[in-house]
């Protein structure tokens, strides 16, 4: 019976196979266009497979990381499993490969059908491939260096010519005489036709190799991956907008530390999507298609975006996932072609009341087509962000930026397709999940200065932060303490209709505990209400509130 020792080495063989055949076949995957490896698609099944409250409750508890956090997971289920299974497989090989090849079964079907993945069947098939000779050749290796009895699987995967083999003095991981001998049990050399002799040597170059490739799958997927988005979004060079956005206004920010700044650089731009995998598109070869209920179909380059004569806007987005004094939302310069000049030209026929956006790696998103048709709305297929070119993981090379909708209904990010429909014809990725067909954006306010649970001293102290109602306006802002009378804040200078409002109250703070709460009312008199609701089918309500000791 294996001892404690070889059982843990057995484990640490399923771990080294399992990370070599992994990473392996990502560098496979990011070396080939339009293919997902083969972890990233089991991630991405289990996005689209997590029942909505967990999604939910992944962004609301892990905010920007929850991809980071899934894709954790995910390979710590695996590490778990594979040191499982190279542990039981000390003594039973046959458990171990078993398992293996359930698990890249699981692998495969998630590859071939990943909805990120626009390969043909062969290409998508490759990665799965190397995940399935690497890991089974080196687990079977290791496992037999181990002394389990693999039989002649294992000479047939690691190209021995006699499955049993033999070992001198210096290879053995255990007792025993050289080849010839009898071992240290007493049996015949040739007494275990199903397994061989444990062999030091062979573990450690099994170990190294699998240590080898998995450091080289590491480096290829990362020097690669995504590669040809970012090298075309370096030689863009946007044109000037034939329609640049006004100066921001004088007066926005209301001075007080710690309040949202009014424009959110990309680099703090919040992002919520369903792309573990950020899609790889770059401009060449990319079009956008216009279609369905149109008169005239349209297909569209880069470049004829580029030509159409570009217009700038200040837009803030905000993600329906957003909490009450969630963070999910951003301001931001958006530079594109306005979506109704392209519907115009399309030609809308009689009946269509929806347009249902598609993004390279075939996520959908339904939008009301009287959205984006009206020209006084506003909404872009967008090229720029703050005065350069999309960043790859916020859409690049084209995204839709709808103001006043959250953004599972107006903002799809990777934009590929436009199809001119009803609502009655199709259900989108988020509304077949359980949320609203329409959702436009809640007035909502949300304190940013004093934080929570802070210490403030007595006296004047500002009590600041940002309020919005897109495509309407903020007309007021109001702040309570203790729940006590509402006093009127005041407003920063106000930047269109479609972005976020600065505002600011002059507390005088009195030593104690006190909670602060806010609410906004819109420019068509409608207040924020104050009741709680949760973040589905529409988007979360309720009134932001801190606490603090003023001491």
């Amino acid at each position: 019976m294996p001892g404690r020792g070889t059982v843990l080495l057995g484990g640490l063989a399923g771990l080294l196979a399992a990370a070599a055949a992994v990473l392996s076949s990502r560098g496979v995957a990011a070396l080939l266009e339009g293919v997902t490896d083969p972890l990233l698609a089991v991630a991405n099944r289990a996005v689209d497979a997590a029942p909505r409250p967990v999604k939910e409750l992944a962004i609301e508890t892990f905010g920007a990381a929850d991809k980071p956090v899934l894709i954790g997971g995910v390979i710590g289920t695996v590490a778990l499993l594979a040191v499982v299974a190279g542990a039981l497989g000390v003594r039973r090989p046959a458990v171990a490969i078993g398992a293996f090849l359930v698990l890249t079964g699981l692998a495969a079907a998630a590859a071939v059908t990943d909805r990120a993945a626009s390969a043909g069947l062969g290409l998508r098939l490759l990665p799965v491939l190397v995940l399935v000779v690497v890991g089974l050749v080196l687990l079977v290796t290791m496992l037999r260096a181990l002394g389990a009895p693999v039989g002649a699987l294992a000479g047939a995967l690691s190209g021995d010519r006699a499955a049993t083999g033999s070992a001198t003095n210096g290879d053995r991981l255990s007792g025993g005489r050289p080849s010839g001998g009898r071992p240290s049990g007493g049996r015949p050399s040739g007494g275990r036709p199903s397994g061989g002799r444990p062999s030091r040597r062979t573990f450690l170059l099994a170990a190294a190799a699998a240590g080898g490739l998995a450091v080289a799958g590491a480096a290829v997927s990362r020097a690669y991956g995504g590669l040809a988005a970012t090298a075309s979004r370096a030689g863009i060079r946007l044109p000037r907008p034939v329609e640049p956005a006004p100066p921001v206004p004088a007066g926005v920010a209301v001075g007080v530390p710690g309040v949202t700044p009014h424009l959110t650089s990309n680099a703090d731009f919040y992002r919520v999507d369903t792309a573990l995998q950020v899609p790889d598109v770059p401009v060449d070869g990319w079009r956008l298609r216009v279609h369905g209920m149109v008169e005239n179909e349209l297909d569209l380059s880069f470049d004829d975006l580029l030509e159409r004569g570009l217009v700038e806007r200040r837009i803030t987005l905000t993600c329906v996932s957003n909490p009450v004094g969630g963070d999910l939302m951003g301001n931001a310069l958006w530079l594109g072609v306005p979506v109704h000049q392209l519907l115009a030209e399309a030609g809308v026929v009689d009946g269509a009341d929806a347009v249902r956006s598609t993004s390279a790696d075939d996520w959908t998103c339904g939008t009301p087509l009287a959205v984006l048709a009206d020209p006084g709305r506003g909404a872009l297929v967008a090229v720029g962000m703050n005065g350069e070119p999309l960043p790859v993981e916020h859409g690049f090379p084209a995204r839709l930026v709808t103001p006043g909708l959250y953004g599972y209904v107006s903002a799809t990010k990777w934009l590929v397709d436009l199809e001119v429909t009803r609502f009655a014809d199709f259900t989108a990725y988020w509304t077949s999940r359980g949320y609203d067909a329409e959702a436009p954006i809640k007035t909502s306010s949300r304190i940013d200065v004093p934080r929570s649970f802070a210490r403030v001293r007595p006296g004047t102290t500002p009590v600041a932060g940002v309020a919005w109602a897109q495509a309407t306006g903020i007309a007021r802002v109001e702040v309570r303490v203790d729940g006590g009378a509402w006093n009127e804040a005041t407003l920063g200078a106000e930047d269109g209709l479609d972005t976020w409002r600065q505002w600011v109250w002059q507390w005088e703070a009195t030593p104690g505990n006190h909670r602060l709460e806010v609410r906004a009312t819109d420019a068509d008199g409608r207040t924020q209400t104050g009741a709680r609701a949760p973040i589905a089918p529409n988007g979360s309500t309720g009134w932001d509130s801190v606490t603090v000791l003023v001491t």
